[in-house]
């Protein structure tokens, strides 16, 4: 039931309050929630849902194609600049969220949201035009993600506005739903980039606007109506709510039509800057390690099982897809759990999970992966050194050239030296790995958000959930940039094996702590 109190526009209006949507009132208080105000309230709220929703969906409908795209348009490019543009929407991001965390502490929530929604639609475009320029074309792709990234700093004003809108006891339940549109986001992009694989990659072009809609470019463009029409609702839905944490309507300057510039005193207090400083560091561990295993996903794929760039977007696609709708479920029952055993320990149980995850994905065994045919026929293979001078017979027969090849090369470039001596990690451990890191990540990410609300209070939060966001985008830079760097030129044992040894320190930490 919905916290009640006393609806002041109803009154000044004549209206008989009504009671709270449960039919009873809140006899501690005596006051109690007119159901006009809480359905305002409450849409409000759920358009930051979607605004969520289509945040997460502007960085996950493109990121299965990125490193095929990028192959594509600019042949200069390769694994390591993968990582630049990777972390370059999180550049933005980090840059964006304590920015907007600041505008909406002080000015009415609807102006950075919609600037921040028109950025992020202005930079879809200009990506599904990146393949334009006669040159450069990587450099301007990656602007284009910084861009969007820029635009989804406003998951800070709307996680502000979620943690201010609703009292302490709904508080948990509503972070959990932010934060399973945020995952219904991930797992309907990798979808939606899927479907436009039936498109191809040549599909068709318009001369008129020069606008080629392929499976690269339709994902984008999809991604721009989706944020047209998430501006549309928030000037036709949106509305300013403020309440405290028992669910007292509070006033501020969010509030339209309020010229005051006052904030609620009452609401200000003493805040735990070390337990705000503990749950930023650890929110930045989470976030890393996810951008690292979304990162090397398609990369790891099409060199470990010889798969096209078109059957890499599909098939991570669907396995994404599949995890992300476990993650929804994940979400769902942390609410409930939550209430039984506390947030502290089902984060702990969320950490070792990630931890286990990570580990499974280690190379084992003996058989190594197949190598691209077309960089030995191009005499590509890079200085031999004495070690590899004695690799075994079956090591060389992997680097022969397949009878039946096509002319897209697949497999482990051989430019990459670790793929002629590293085993290959087989599907079964990618897919586990998949599964258990899809369990770990949406329960740490949910609990870590609704401690962090529930450190804060009722103070308004713009600028410490602007800085908590700040973190992750931090993360997501440096993550990409590690893996790919790590990746390319010392292989996925070493990538993954740094990956659980601070990992492991984290999470003996959070035991000890």
């Amino acid at each position: 039931m919905a916290a009640a109190l006393s609806d002041p526009a109803a009154v000044a209006e004549g209206q008989e309050p009504l009671l709270s949507p449960g039919g009873e009132e809140d006899s501690s208080r005596g006051v109690v929630e007119s159901q006009e105000h809480y359905k305002s309230r409450w849409r409000s709220i759920w358009i930051m849902h979607l605004t969520m929703f289509l945040s997460s969906v502007g960085f996950s409908i493109v990121v299965m194609s990125v490193w095929p795209y990028l192959q594509k348009i600019d042949s200069t490019a390769d694994a390591s600049f993968l990582g630049w543009i990777i972390a370059s929407y999180s550049i933005g991001q980090m840059v964006a969220s304590p920015l907007f965390g600041l505008w909406s502490n002080y000015r009415p929530r609807r102006e950075p949201l919609v600037v921040s929604t028109v950025i992020s639609v202005a930079a879809n475009c200009l990506y599904a035009y990146v393949h334009v320029p006669h040159s450069h074309n990587k450099y301007y792709m990656l602007i284009a993600r910084a861009l969007v990234g820029f635009g989804a700093g406003n998951v800070a004003v709307v996680r502000s506005y979620i943690a201010g809108a609703t009292s302490l006891t709904e508080r948990t339940s509503a972070m959990a739903n932010t934060s399973a549109c945020q995952a219904v986001g991930f797992i309907l992009g990798p979808v939606f980039q899927t479907c436009f694989t039936l498109i191809g990659e040549e599909g068709v072009t318009w001369e008129l606007v020069r606008l080629q809609l392929n499976m690269y470019t339709a994902p984008v463009l999809f991604g721009a109506l989706l944020g047209v029409i998430n501006i549309i609702l928030i000037f036709a839905v949106f509305r300013e709510h403020r309440v405290d944490d028992m669910g007292r309507q509070c006033r501020s300057i969010n509030f339209e039509g309020e010229e005051s510039g006052v904030l609620d005193q009452d609401a200000e207090g003493n805040i735990d800057q070390v337990a705000v400083v503990a749950v930023n560091f650890l929110f930045f561990v989470i976030l890393f390690v996810f951008a690292v295993f979304e990162t090397i996903a398609t990369p790891l794929t099409m060199d470990m099982y010889s798969w096209t760039r078109k059957e890499a977007v599909l098939y991570n696609g669907i396995i994404l897809g599949v995890v992300g709708v476990e993650s929804v479920v994940v979400f769902m029952v942390v609410k409930t759990l939550s209430k039984k055993t506390g947030e502290r320990a089902i984060l702990h149980g969320g950490l070792l999970i990630v931890l286990v995850g990570f580990f499974i994905l280690l190379p084992w065994g003996k058989k190594l992966p197949n190598i691209q045919w077309q960089e030995i026929k191009n005499n590509s293979i890079p200085r031999t050194t004495f070690s590899e001078m004695f690799m075994p017979f079956w090591s060389l027969q992997a680097m022969q050239l397949p009878s039946n090849h096509t002319a897209e090369p697949t497999g482990c470039p051989v430019s990459q030296s670790w793929c002629l001596n590293t085993p290959m990690i087989y599907l079964a451990q990618y897919i586990s790995s998949d599964i258990l890191i899809g369990l770990g990540y949406p329960v740490c990410n949910v609990m870590s958000y609704t401690l962090y609300s529930k450190i804060l209070g009722p103070k308004p939060q713009g600028v410490y959930m602007g800085w908590l966001t700040a973190s992750g985008s931090g993360a997501r830079i440096l993550g990409p940039v590690f893996v790919s760097q790590i990746y390319t030129h010392l292989g996925p044992r070493w990538a993954f094996s740094l990956i659980c040894g601070p990992f492991q320190s984290i999470e003996d930490w959070h035991i000890l702590h």
